[in-house]
């Protein structure tokens, strides 16, 4: 990863695996972080959660965010993560994404799932940013193992 380029590690988590993998990305690319959170918390049953998180996606429902970027004009490359729900991005992200402008950034998306993989999670954020550069994903199961480190090290020499 090119050191001279400003990066940005945005993602949404929901039980803390998203924010595990950011931490790492993180410690490898030594990017400034932000974590997406939502104005009114998601209820933290799980079977509410999933039931919510289909009638949102359905409804292509966006929940209000309580945070903003500042000065994101000044970041090249966005590391944009997410949990799947329901075969695609958080609603959350969803909303960050149209309440800023992405237009020019390279994008570099990576996911959490529990294990039907990035579904079409990657190609839909590509459909919601349409003049930004993607380069290749990463989808890692729940938290990662002992081997994620290694994945995402990988992951970052490929896309330099």
């Amino acid at each position: 990863m090119n050191k001279k380029n400003n990066i940005l590690i945005v993602f949404y988590s929901y039980s803390g695996n998203t924010r595990e993998i950011a931490k790492e990305i993180q410690k490898q690319t030594n990017a400034d972080v932000f974590e997406i959170q939502t104005v009114e918390p998601y209820p933290e049953d799980y079977n509410s959660v999933v039931e919510l998180a289909k009638k949102e996606k359905n409804n292509n429902f966006k929940p209000a965010l309580k945070n903003k970027v500042e000065n994101l004009q000044k970041y090249d490359i966005i590391c944009m993560g997410t949990p799947v729900w329901w075969y695609t991005m958080a609603p959350p992200v969803k909303t960050f994404i149209d309440e800023n402008n992405l237009e020019g950034k390279i994008i570099l998306p990576f996911c959490t799932h529990g294990g039907g993989g990035e579904s079409s999670t990657f190609t839909d954020m590509q459909k919601l940013i349409p003049n930004a550069k993607f380069l290749k994903g990463i989808s890692i199961y729940e938290r990662g193992s002992l081997a994620t480190h290694k994945e995402i090290e990988h992951w970052l020499e490929q896309i330099k």
